[in-house]
């Protein structure tokens, strides 16, 4: 009877050696299996945020970058338990939308991944609300946003950056450019269904940055003027992020409630709620 050569890959080794072999490659897949469920959790797509759970608030800052604009509502939001934390943008702000918007899908995730967190909040302020709008079209970890308020945002443009960008071409970088009227970005956003999340958008009449103002008064998106709640209020375009009447707002919107209709009685009240001050029984 012929005796045919062992042809299993392992044949050839010794009983030993065979069983090391095998322990090894076992020890190797199983790296290999973890690394795998590690990487699909981190970069998965995450279920659509809970809509009752109350968690970090992601604060995007305007053009420029600069983080100290926010820092005080950050802390306000700290102080009445919601954590906070302030977007460091590429570039200092000034870069093409589609790198900011990827700076907000990174903070996102990882607050995702080393918080176990349900859902975040999105606070945009200036041309961070149309960051933080195109990161919804486009971010993966998009669907744990539950909420978004954008402050004096140029969500339909600004007519300063097209002045730039035609009187000194240099001085106007991308996000400048992106900022126009009309600008290819504005017109694909525009274009798109509004995000399927409570979105409130808070301007200010006096708002010397943004012209015209109303250019945060987007249609699909409930808008407040503040001087509509609290008449001859003075609230520039830089005092946005900190004024009581504003942080009072975001405050209430970044809640389970409905978001805020208010009216001029609610005007002190929203302020001192805002900056943090005990309201009197009986005041509005």
């Amino acid at each position: 009877m012929t005796r045919w050569p062992d042809r299993a890959p392992l044949g050839g080794l010794a009983p030993r050696r065979r069983l090391f072999v095998l322990v090894v490659t076992a020890v190797v897949l199983a790296l290999a299996a973890s690394v795998a469920v590690s990487v699909g959790r981190e970069y998965a797509v995450p279920p659509k945020a809970d809509p009752l759970a109350l968690g970090p608030v992601v604060l995007v800052p305007g053009f420029g970058g600069s983080t100290a604009s926010l820092q005080a509502l950050a802390v306000r939001l700290r102080v009445v338990g919601r954590p906070a934390v302030v977007v460091e943008l590429p570039d200092g702000g000034t870069g093409d939308f589609s790198g900011q918007a990827a700076a907000i899908d990174h903070t996102v995730r990882d607050l995702i991944r080393h918080d176990d967190t349900r859902s975040v909040d999105l606070v945009g302020y200036s041309a961070g609300g149309v960051a933080s709008w195109l990161y919804l079209q486009t971010g993966t970890t998009a669907p744990a946003v539950r909420r978004l308020v954008t402050l004096g945002s140029p969500l339909q443009g600004a007519d300063i950056a097209a002045a730039g960008g035609a009187l000194v071409p240099g001085a106007c970088p991308r996000a400048c450019q992106e900022l126009a009227p009309g600008s290819s970005l504005l017109a694909r956003l525009g274009a798109g269904a509004r995000p399927d999340i409570p979105w409130l958008s808070l301007w200010t009449d006096q708002d010397e940055t943004v012209t015209p103002p109303d250019s945060a008064a987007l249609p699909g998106v409930r808008s407040i003027r503040l001087q509509s709640v609290c008449g001859g209020i003075l609230i520039s375009h830089g005092q946005l992020p900190t004024a009581g009447l504003a942080m009072g707002l975001v405050l209430r919107a970044l809640g389970t409630k409905p978001l805020p209709v208010p009216v001029p009685g609610d005007c002190s009240r929203l302020q001192a709620e805002g900056v943090g001050r005990p309201v009197l029984v009986g005041t509005s």
